[in-house]
């Protein structure tokens, strides 16, 4: 899967997605966590040094309120792919928004996996976008 795929929805229902109990409880507190990841992401003086573990939290925040989202809607997920696969699936409006969630994934396992660097550009590029989807993910859970 390229940097900007998204995993089709009905491979994650067959291999990745199982039903779950709504829990608000753990809702409220991922969401209490991610946002505690949030200050820290935000309070960080960027710096080529340090963009890339910058864009690794906010992807992580994102992705703990996507776990909260689909948590929410009484579904579990093996798959983090499959996390951003959901989220587009019930919000169609928000295309720009999962690619660009698809894209941190992408950096922060080039980063993970292979201590690749995640470009400066692509984190001033998109802050904007990162901080956006948050939101949003904060009005849908």
């Amino acid at each position: 899967m390229k940097n900007n795929e998204l995993i089709n929805w009905n491979t994650c229902e067959k291999e990745f997605i199982r039903k779950v109990e709504i829990d608000l409880e753990r809702v409220s507190s991922i969401k209490r966590k991610a946002l505690l990841r949030l200050k820290r992401a935000e309070s960080t003086v960027v710096s080529l040094e340090n963009v890339s573990f910058v864009v690794e939290d906010y992807y992580e925040v994102i992705k703990e309120l996507l776990v909260a989202y689909m948590l929410k809607n009484g579904m579990r997920s093996k798959n983090h792919q499959c996390l951003i696969s959901y989220f587009y699936k019930i919000n169609l409006e928000y295309e720009k928004e999962a690619l660009l969630i698809s894209q941190m994934s992408f950096f922060r396992n080039r980063l993970d996996y292979y201590g690749e660097d995640v470009p400066m550009e692509f984190y001033t590029i998109n802050k904007e976008g990162f901080e956006n989807i948050i939101n949003i993910l904060l009005k849908l859970t």
